[in-house]
């Protein structure tokens, strides 16, 4: 009997360590879209299919080069968009948790897993150049790169540390709101979500003082900009918040139906785009503010425009699709 307990115990054990390492993102979230825009993401055709590696995530699109992560083993990849053809693959020692951004000749690519910290990956000769012990705050956060800094949120308690790219030294810590995690630079400011606390924070990117936090949809993420706004993913409940950049607040809450963990946002081409599980694509027509086509079916969870595509991961299968515009239908 005490065998079989032993026997019990070490298979709810195992049962329950698989469960933890499993990322809260595969967890299955209903996601009910917006019904009349609806098409089969099957009826798009990529004009090129990547293989990554066990997963492929995180997307950064540069001029010259679409860069992407992926696991199995650690990696970052180069693309060349002119051939398709991978040119190159930047080995890691952990996986790359909090986005990817290009910044003073550098991929900059956050990592999580047993040496958390911040790597610097030459554009010119696309090797690690600097591994800084400077960690993001936790998985699915983000990096930004402007105003003649790197910025990540480095802690749950809400400290945006402000790296100098000339001595890949940490310069500056800045106090915004517990529990942020996504920086965004535009036009100056650093834009950061709040995912505990339901708001965007505004960050002097020359200063360093806070500008305002604005109150947006429930668990905002990823942000993007575009249109003189910024446009935050809110996997609470799956809206899109439009906030003035100028005026700093909400003008709009889009609904999107696409709440729930993972996802990506970006913009391109008049349009913002949005992606997670289920439905791997979403458009939103910036002018309107109104979702225009949304493709449902297996993939997602990464993307960024460039290079006259929408470049868009398949988390689970370690893929990268090309779609190209003209499969696209114009807005």
């Amino acid at each position: 009997m005490l065998s079989l307990l032993r026997l019990f115990l070490l298979l709810f054990a195992a049962d329950g360590a698989v469960l933890a390492q499993t990322p809260a993102a595969h967890t299955h979230v209903p996601r009910p879209g917006v019904k009349e825009v609806q098409i089969p993401f099957a009826s798009l055709r990529p004009s090129a299919t990547f293989k990554i590696g066990g997963t492929a995530d995180w997307v950064l699109v540069t001029e010259d080069a679409v860069w992407v992560a992926g696991t199995k083993p650690y990696s970052v990849q180069r693309i060349d968009p002119r051939t398709n053809k991978i040119i190159a693959r930047v080995r890691l020692s952990g996986e790359a948790c909090a986005g990817m951004e290009f910044g003073y000749g550098s991929v900059w690519v956050p990592l999580c897993g047993k040496h958390p910290g911040l790597v610097r990956i030459s554009a010119l000769t696309n090797r690690i150049t600097a591994a800084l012990p400077i960690a993001p705050a936790g998985a699915e956060g983000g990096i930004a790169a402007g105003g003649d800094s790197v910025w990540m949120v480095t802690d749950k308690n809400g400290t945006l540390s402000r790296i100098d790219p000339v001595t890949n030294k940490l310069r500056q810590t800045i106090s915004i709101p517990a529990g942020s995690y996504n920086p965004l630079f535009a036009d100056g400011i650093v834009w950061v979500t709040g995912f505990d606390t339901n708001v965007v924070t505004a960050v002097n990117a020359s200063s360093g003082s806070v500008l305002a936090s604005i109150a947006v949809g429930p668990k905002p993420r990823f942000l993007t900009t575009g249109a003189q706004s910024i446009w935050t993913l809110n996997q609470g409940d799956g809206t899109v918040s439009r906030v003035d950049e100028e005026r700093k607040e909400v003008t709009a809450t889009i609904q999107v139906g696409i709440p729930g963990a993972g996802g990506d946002i970006c913009f391109g081409g008049g349009s913002v785009w949005a992606t997670v599980f289920d439905v791997p694509l979403t458009r939103i027509n910036a002018r309107t503010g109104k979702v225009s086509r949304q493709w449902i079916g297996r993939g997602g969870d990464s993307l960024r425009v460039g290079h006259d595509s929408v470049w868009l991961t398949d988390y689970q299968r370690g893929l990268l699709w090309r779609i190209p515009d003209n499969q696209l239908p114009r807005e």
